[in-house]
């Protein structure tokens, strides 16, 4: 039931409609070099953040739930689930609800996240 509510608030995030796909079912190759560092920190800056942030308040969220900020490693671990069943691709599924709207993440991207959240976000 918890896990329905987070997807009924989640789905007003950024004033889109996004829909969870399936899991990637990304892995996580041996010696991947991606980090919170390297990759997550600047993929959510660059595509996420202007809706799922801690600094934003009421409209400025653009309808984001407050429990989906994405501006620490801390917020992003909590839903990791979702991003990857809206924003990543690997190998069972190629998501790609959400960012709404421009910019966007390309496929190479998306391909990252979805490693990146399998090797554990490092």
């Amino acid at each position: 039931m918890r896990h329905l509510a987070l997807a009924f608030a989640f789905v007003a995030a950024c004033g889109g409609d996004p829909l969870f796909g399936p899991p990637t079912e990304s892995v996580c190759p041996q010696g991947s070099t991606l980090t919170y560092e390297s990759f997550g920190k600047p993929f959510m800056e660059g595509y996420c953040t202007r809706c799922h942030s801690s600094q934003l308040m009421g409209e400025d969220r653009m309808g984001a739930p407050s429990f989906h900020d994405f501006d620490t490693l801390f917020g992003i671990k909590a839903v990791s689930e979702h991003i990857d069943e809206t924003t990543a691709y690997g190998p069972a599924a190629e998501n790609d609800s959400m960012p709404p709207d421009g910019p966007f993440p390309t496929a190479e991207e998306r391909r990252k996240l979805g490693e990146w959240i399998a090797c554990g976000m490092p």
